[in-house]
């Protein structure tokens, strides 16, 4: 989960991004970078050299096992039953892999946790099993975990609070930009053969360089003011729900969205455009959302984000009966508006409580939001089994209007929050490790 991010200090991002002139144009500001946010980025791009392997690494392996599990003829109930597995594991690594850290240190788990991440991957293709796939499933999201949990933290330590807005929002675009990268990788080779494992192996393993050999400290985990579960529901229902229906309805989509595109005919080659398309709306939409989300009732921006995600999902129906190139503007429309829902969701619960129970609130989230993504898989793998492959497009549907509906009921039972009371919109990944949970803010 993330840290209060500074609306100045995000839309600085766009200095360092090829998506510069959008900043400018939103804040009216010349993007002038500040020479503290250099010296940051020059001081932590081995944190940033690894996400980005780690994200390319982990795009490419999610579509080549929905693809590969097709083409072994796995059922569509089987493939959401190892995909579901990824999120089980990332649960329990956020939990222990903490502890890890505390007794032997972050460059010793990094290592050790990428070595088994690469090692899972080439089992893959040594034992063909549906049983043995889903453990190694599990393994990969723990490990995946982990390198989050290390990578995060330290990228949080080197911000100070002017560049922590930059560092997150630069770390949330390399996120999204490096999975799409991975989606297009699974062109470079037949996904029958070994060569595209060995691939996201060897990514792993280039992630573990310059991380290993950064010579910067390691940071120190904090703790926070206690906040339970039902203190955060009766202050905000609606990000609650969020949170979790979001994560249900994101990991339908990127667990077994390329096995419905492969379903429903597509090449391999359109798959990772399939994929890739979702996650580069992704990018481009993020921060206009949270800039608009700022001068607004939050509550608004989720019901919109709810609504048009239900939307534009509804539009997959026609569009995929039409065979043509609109399937791949719909994903980046899609991928444009559902996954902000994430970001939106957290801003909202923590407009409704004090500073420092953000950090404790968001290891609460963090679980609903990884309980709802291991659900997600096998529930709609489950109704495409019995409805067939479109069952997939109307769960997705039904899950984001259901935010939208109850984003309306909750405006209707309740007054704002004030303008001048809301906090600055928080970005972050939707698969991001949410080792922030475990961190203060300075």
């Amino acid at each position: 989960m993330g840290l209060p991010v500074g609306r100045k200090e995000t839309w600085r991002i766009f200095t360092i991004l090829p998506v510069v002139k959008i900043g400018v144009f939103f804040t009216g500001k010349s993007a002038k970078p500040q020479q503290d946010m250099k010296d940051t980025v020059i001081k932590t791009w081995p944190l940033f050299f690894g996400i980005g392997m780690m994200m390319v690494s982990n795009g490419l392996q999610g579509t080549l096992l929905g693809v590969r599990a097709s083409i072994e003829e796995f059922s569509v109930f089987t493939t959401g039953f190892i995909m579901s597995a990824y999120y089980l594991g990332f649960l329990y690594g956020t939990y222990k892999v903490p502890i890890f850290i505390s007794n032997v240190g972050h460059i010793r788990v990094f290592a050790a946790l990428a070595s088994l991440a690469s090692t899972t991957v080439l089992v893959y293709v040594l034992v063909v099993d549906p049983l043995t796939w889903a453990i190694l499933r599990a393994v990969a999201g723990f490990a995946y975990a982990g390198l989050f949990i290390v990578v995060e933290s330290w990228l949080n330590d080197s911000a100070t609070n002017k560049t922590r807005g930059m560092i997150m929002g630069l770390y949330m675009v390399t996120t999204y930009i490096g999975m799409a990268f991975g989606q297009l990788l699974l062109n470079v080779a037949d996904p029958s053969e070994a060569e595209l494992f060995v691939i996201t192996s060897a990514l792993v393993s280039l992630a573990l360089i310059p991380i290993s050999l950064s010579r910067r400290p390691a940071p120190e985990f904090g703790v926070s003011d206690p906040i339970s579960f039902f203190t955060i529901w009766r202050r905000s229902p609606l990000g609650i729900f969020g949170v979790m229906a979001s994560g249900l309805a994101s990991a339908c989509i990127f667990a077994i969205g390329p096995v419905f595109a492969v379903n429903i005919g597509l090449s391999n080659a359109s798959v990772s455009a399939f994929m890739a398309s979702f996650l580069i709306g992704s990018v481009l939409f993020q921060m206009p959302v949270a800039w608009m989300s700022d001068r607004m009732d939050r509550r608004k921006m989720i019901i919109f984000l709810g609504g048009g995600s239900a939307c534009v999902a509804a539009l997959l129906w026609p569009a995929v009966d039409s065979h043509s190139w609109i399937i791949f503007i719909v994903m980046f429309a899609l991928g444009g508006v559902c996954l902000p829902i994430y970001s939106q969701s957290i801003s909202h619960v923590n407009d409704h409580l004090l500073p420092r129970q953000f950090v404790a609130a968001s290891s609460t989230l963090l679980l609903l939001n990884g309980v709802g993504a291991a659900m997600g898989p096998m529930l709609v793998t489950t109704l495409m089994q019995f409805f067939g492959d479109k069952a997939f497009i109307v769960l997705v549907s039904l899950v984001f209007a259901t935010i939208g509906l109850f984003g309306i009921y909750r405006s209707i039972r309740a007054a704002p929050v004030p303008l001048e009371d809301q906090g600055d919109s928080i970005l972050l990944p939707a698969r991001g490790g949410g080792v922030r949970m475990y961190m203060e803010e300075d």
